[in-house]
């Protein structure tokens, strides 16, 4: 999901090959986030233009535009949400819901976080550091949340738009963000899987009486 994992485009061995025209929109995509990333990392955030990142991804400004409505969508958009909840809707049944969300979520972390941990870092620091990225990952949490609620209503047969399963949905996706803003407060010292470890706990068992 968006508050935690990288933007990576590699298409996994069991799924489908994309197409030519697919392939190609994800190369560009890549293209920019690269050329953000880097200048990013040479000026910092304010600094860099729109205008820099076309020129060193080598397309127009129209085109970051065509992708990325805003500079912040470049730092925050990843296309993980649709496959983790592919992945939550292939786990068994039967199988506890807890234990189907944290297996997805570990599934998150490894795919995305820690399969390259400097960006993490960086998108991250920038959601603590950068009001406007802040702000447009609390505006982009609504739109994760609407998908959530609809794989948590075909999981446990409630309604996906009842008070119940809109509440835990978003409280999954704050927890979730606040995990990734905690981590990035403290240094990126702690391992963040086991700070969603402990995202998850708290969501399931409540506040513990105990400070951990």
């Amino acid at each position: 999901m968006t508050v935690m994992t990288a933007a990576r485009t590699t298409t996994p061995a069991d799924r489908p090959q994309l197409g030519l025209r697919e392939r190609k929109k994800i190369k560009t995509r890549e293209a920019i986030r690269r050329a953000t990333y880097a200048l990013i990392e040479e000026q910092g955030y304010d600094a860099t233009t729109i205008e820099q990142i076309a020129d060193r991804a080598e397309v127009s400004p129209s085109t970051v535009f065509r992708y990325f409505p805003t500079k912040e969508d470049i730092v925050l958009t990843d296309e993980y949400d649709a496959v983790l909840l592919e992945e939550l809707r292939a786990r068994p049944a039967d199988e506890p819901w807890p234990d189907s969300l944290r297996h997805v979520m570990h599934r998150a972390v490894r795919m995305g976080v820690m399969e390259d941990v400097e960006v993490s870092r960086l998108r991250t620091r920038l959601m603590v550091e950068v009001p406007a990225v802040r702000s447009r990952m609390m505006e982009s949490m609504s739109s994760t949340g609407r998908m959530l609620c609809q794989a948590i209503g075909e999981r446990t047969g409630r309604d996906p738009d009842s008070l119940e399963v809109r509440v835990y949905a978003m409280s999954l996706i704050g927890g979730l963000m606040e995990t990734s803003l905690y981590w990035a407060e403290r240094g990126h010292r702690d391992d963040f899987e086991d700070l969603v470890d402990r995202t998850l706990d708290v969501l399931e068992h409540g506040l513990p009486n105990e400070n951990p």
